[in-house]
């Protein structure tokens, strides 16, 4: 049978856990600065330490609702090391009143650090926002020259490469408990089969290899299931299984290709993508099982990849098609007959996204024709601010531990 491009380029998505590339190059790719009228909480910045200090600014230099400056701050936040992974931080006001002090432990200074800019970001945002900075990623890169699996803090100062497979290790995600990295490879057979990985242990166990393709695998947000596509029966179908890659149902059947399943941050339900109606698409439906419901995004002809915010439920954020590239748009679940928003503008692919522990900044991979690197964007402003290093190679697809 003859496909059609959108089911062609869908297919390649399923397999390869990776969306066509069509845009031009771009030599500075992940990085977008927007002039914007958002109103923003200047803030001073300093540390008893050169280390601590740099990377406090660097946090507060991706936040969206900051600015950091040397004078005219509304609030002046110091940290300082208070033992061998301790730091604290003191904030005061303008006119120097003290707002809050706390001492903070983490598994590394670093660590402790990043805790410690969250509780600052919680107590100065003026919005109500949660902190994200100590999150930790899971992600693949090709230093190597393969796709291999790593994980880091959010700002590379902690890598660590956990697979070494010389093969191609794709859509690695964590539980949510932080205990393990749940991943597609083709290790071994040669064919995509999942696998997990016990950071604990470091020990790497099978977790489903059926006839055909196994990907896709992610974690409730209990832990207690996983939700990942296979394609045994002859077409790729979205699943749910236990923990322990058994108990495995089947959940959609049709004629269609299934794909990036997602749970609800409740449990309840699962977003994927489907072409189904021609094209790539969002349907939502109970992990009980039932009929599925296509999100009417009204965006795009092509929407895939979706992440569901565990801070707000009622917003999505997924890869649209637009023009002969892609870009980042959300959807707000609570605003009835609203269309979708696209809420990247950049001059490069912007894919694979994932929400961060604020439901308003996101993780998401730029891509040229050179390269990909890993990028935080705040989905109120549009700017873009690239986090992952040069040297590492490409990088993609990342997945955040809200911590």
């Amino acid at each position: 049978m003859i496909l059609s491009l959108s089911r062609f380029l869908f297919s390649l998505v399923t397999l390869l856990g990776v969306l066509p590339l069509v845009v031009q190059a771009q030599r500075n790719v992940g990085d977008v600065v927007i002039a914007s009228d958002v109103q923003v909480v200047p803030v001073r910045v300093s540390s008893t330490t050169s280390e601590l200090g740099a990377l406090a600014q660097q946090a507060f230099g991706v936040h969206g609702r900051y600015r950091v400056v040397g004078s005219g701050h509304r609030y002046d936040i110091r940290f300082a090391q208070a033992g061998a992974a301790q730091v604290r931080v003191e904030i005061a006001n303008a006119s120097g009143g003290l707002v809050h002090s706390q001492t903070l432990s983490g598994d590394t200074l670093r660590h402790a650090l990043l805790r410690a800019a969250d509780v600052a970001v919680e107590r100065t945002n003026e919005v109500g926002l949660r902190g994200f900075f100590a999150s930790k990623l899971t992600f693949v890169a090709e230093r190597t020259g393969r796709k291999e699996v790593y994980i880091s803090d959010l700002f590379f100062g902690e890598l660590r490469q956990l697979t070494r497979d010389n093969s191609q290790s794709l859509t690695p995600r964590w539980s949510p408990d932080g205990s393990r990295i749940i991943y597609t490879s083709y290790f071994r057979s040669g064919f995509p089969d999942i696998f997990q990985i016990d950071l604990r242990s470091t020990q790497r166990t099978s977790f489903v290899s059926f006839k055909g393709t196994n990907s896709g695998a992610r974690f409730s947000p209990d832990g207690r299931q996983v939700a990942m596509v296979l394609s045994g029966e002859g077409n790729a179908e979205i699943y749910v299984g236990n923990a322990q890659g058994r108990q495995i149902r089947r959940l959609t059947r049709t004629d269609a290709v299934e794909a990036s399943p997602c749970f609800s941050p409740d449990g309840s339900r699962i977003i994927y993508t489907s072409d189904s109606a021609g094209g790539p698409q969002l349907y939502v439906m109970s992990v009980a099982g039932g009929a599925a419901r296509r999100v009417p995004t009204n965006i795009s002809r092509y929407c895939s990849e979706p992440d569901w915010s565990r801070a707000d439920a009622n917003k999505i954020a997924f890869t649209m098609r637009i023009g002969s590239g892609f870009q980042i748009a959300t959807y707000d679940f609570s605003k009835s007959g609203e269309p979708a928003r696209q809420v990247s503008n950049a001059p490069f692919d912007a894919i694979e996204p994932c929400w961060l522990a604020d439901g308003r900044h996101l993780i998401y991979t730029a891509r040229d024709r050179q390269t990909s690197r890993l990028c935080i964007l705040d989905t109120e402003t549009g700017r873009s601010t690239t986090i992952s290093p040069a040297a590492l190679g490409a990088a993609l697809q990342a997945n955040a531990l809200l911590r």
